[in-house]
């Protein structure tokens, strides 16, 4: 019996996906041309100190915990689905900014096929992308792609709430579009967020510039009552109820108030530097 290796099919949809890309390429200048992490002026990014913080930070990881031992059986048959379907390896890990811009390594199950960068160099996804695997999809759609990141949590990489980290790669170009995008670095990066429950992937500079305005309202506004209404947004959010459904039922702020805000703020910042 005559069997076809399957790493040559996987190659082989692996170099369509990437032709198809290089026809519709999206990818914003610098995620064209490798770009070295910067030296970040850390010294004006000056994170909110508060007792609830630092309550916080311990009570995430007494959550993560308890979360991680109840979610396992779901990333273990995950990770079993996702190598059954698809060469590679069932998790991912990638290098992102955490808190003053330190690097850490974040953890998801795998949705693309596998070294899909190894063409094409960092660049956002975008709608309807080829590399995505078909049970990729449903992991993203169903956000279970992103439960190995409590282990970020139990590490002191992330929180369970704040922006979501950034790619070293995107920040030195964003930074000079974006003056105060590294004011989003004064707090530990989020599993979910204030942008992460009401808007979509970035795929461009535009969604990017939206989401800075969501975080820097978080980081000015951070407290028990907001994050816990993240908390229950999320919660629903994952089972497919639409955020607009529960803005009004939590009083989550809109795009209006959060706008504002950002446009006040960023008025009364300093320019962030970065140094080569």
């Amino acid at each position: 019996m005559e069997v076809t290796p399957l790493p040559v099919q996987i190659n082989s949809r692996m170099a369509e996906a990437e032709i198809r890309l290089a026809k519709t390429d999206n990818r914003p200048a610098f995620a064209k041309r490798r770009v070295d992490t910067p030296h970040l002026d850390l010294g004006r990014i000056e994170p909110p100190r508060s007792v609830y913080l630092t309550v916080r930070y311990a009570a995430d990881r007494l959550a993560a915990l308890a979360l991680m031992i109840a979610v396992a059986p779901i990333i273990g048959l995950s990770a079993i689905l996702v190598k059954l379907s698809s060469a590679g390896p069932a998790f991912y890990t990638q290098t992102r900014l955490g808190r003053r811009g330190r690097l850490f390594t974040i953890y998801k199950i795998r949705t693309m096929i596998h070294n899909c960068e190894s063409l094409t160099g960092p660049r956002w996804s975008m709608p309807g992308d080829p590399r995505v695997t078909r049970l990729g999809r449903f992991l993203r759609a169903t956000h279970l792609d992103e439960l190995p990141q409590l282990l970020n949590v139990l590490r002191g990489d992330m929180c369970l709430i704040g922006p979501r980290p950034e790619r070293p790669e995107f920040l030195p170009e964003l930074q000079g579009e974006l003056p105060h995008y590294t004011e989003r670095l004064a707090v530990r990066p989020g599993v979910t967020g204030l942008a992460q429950i009401q808007l979509p992937a970035d795929t461009d500079l535009d969604s990017v510039r939206r989401k800075l305005a969501y975080d820097l309202y978080y980081i000015h506004h951070v407290g028990f009552w907001l994050d816990a209404r993240i908390l229950i947004c999320t919660a629903f959010y994952a089972i497919g109820v639409p955020y607009r459904a529960l803005r009004g039922l939590f009083r989550i702020p809109n795009t209006e108030i959060v706008e504002r805000h950002a446009q006040i703020a960023m008025a009364a910042l300093p320019r962030q530097r970065l140094s080569a």
